[in-house]
């Protein structure tokens, strides 16, 4: 078993595989792949196509890279069956709350000024026509739920194009594994526990085989204010960050950019609301809410019936 890794979109990569291929030979493919996400879809850096897009003049037309239409027309996807709960065109509320690149002006923004933002926000405007973005003036994008998930398929693709069976991709805490290792195991991964869980790690240990997992929760990125926690995760609809009951939610999915822009919809939508949806269209999801002092978890049936 080979391993090796490094740092990428502000977090950390790995991978871990079978083969013959020295580990040093692989670190190019993976690294250029790692910086067309970023130099394509980073809010963070001001010569990203995205950042470029979001600074455009109302009315000029972009052509986008490959890449980037394949990651915008997931999130329109997810957009249109998530009634909204995601959205790529979010920036300006993540800009407000200061999730972004540039700090707050100040903790917790006024009604009026969220209200503001909310009105540049809306994924409707978008059209994406043959690889085509119209710039509408008042448009900016924000692929952070959705461009992680993305990195590691682009990876993986990479991996399987030259070769390699098996393998377990990591960015950040997604995932997607192939094949089985040597000795004829699947890649096993324990899934990711909130704070306060009580449960062992056999509890949720599952094989990743041809298989993504991507976890969206309040736990990772917050502050607090006067007692209130304040999580990452916006709601496009309201413009202000998710305020259910929900501590996390996992999901599986063959592609892990789905399954990172799954997990941010559901996550909007709340437990009855987002397992109801899950359950709709067969998606694999853990929800974990808090209840009464405790968590709780609920499966959707597609992802009970892959602990079976």
């Amino acid at each position: 078993m080979r391993t090796l890794g490094g740092a990428t979109m502000g977090t950390t990569w790995s991978v871990r595989y079978a083969g013959q291929a020295e580990p040093a030979s692989l670190r190019p493919g993976i690294e250029a792949r790692l910086e067309r996400v970023i130099a394509q879809m980073s809010g963070w850096q001001a010569h990203s196509d995205l950042c470029r897009f979001n600074a455009a003049p109302a009315g000029s037309r972009h052509r986008l890279p490959a890449e980037f239409a394949t990651v915008l027309a997931c999130a329109l996807e997810m957009a249109e069956l998530s009634g909204g709960a995601f959205d790529p065109s979010m920036a300006p509320l993540v800009d407000l709350w200061g999730f972004g690149p540039v700090p707050a002006a100040k903790p917790i923004p006024e009604a009026d000024e969220v209200a503001a933002a909310l009105a540049d926000v809306g994924w409707r405007r978008l059209r994406l026509e043959e690889g085509c973005l119209d710039q509408q003036g008042v448009t900016r994008l924000d692929f952070s739920g959705i461009a992680k998930g993305y990195a590691v398929d682009l990876v993986a693709e990479y991996l399987a194009s030259i070769g390699l069976v098996s393998f377990l991709v990591e960015i950040g805490g997604e995932l997607r594994g192939q094949g089985m290792k040597p000795d004829g195991s699947p890649w096993w991964v324990a899934l990711e526990a909130v704070p306060g869980a009580v449960r062992t790690e056999e509890d949720f240990l599952l094989a990743l085989h041809g298989l993504s997992v991507a976890t969206s929760g309040d736990y990772r990125r917050f502050f607090e204010q006067d007692g209130h926690r304040y999580g990452h995760t916006l709601d496009p609809r309201t413009g202000w960050p998710v305020a259910n009951s929900l501590a996390s939610v996992t999901v599986l999915h063959p592609s892990c950019m789905r399954a990172d822009a799954w997990a941010t919809a559901l996550f909007v939508l709340g437990p009855q609301a987002g397992l109801e949806l899950a359950t709709r269209h067969g998606i694999g999801a853990l929800l974990v809410s808090r209840e009464e002092g405790r968590l709780v978890e609920h499966m959707s049936p597609a992802f009970a019936s892959m602990l079976d």
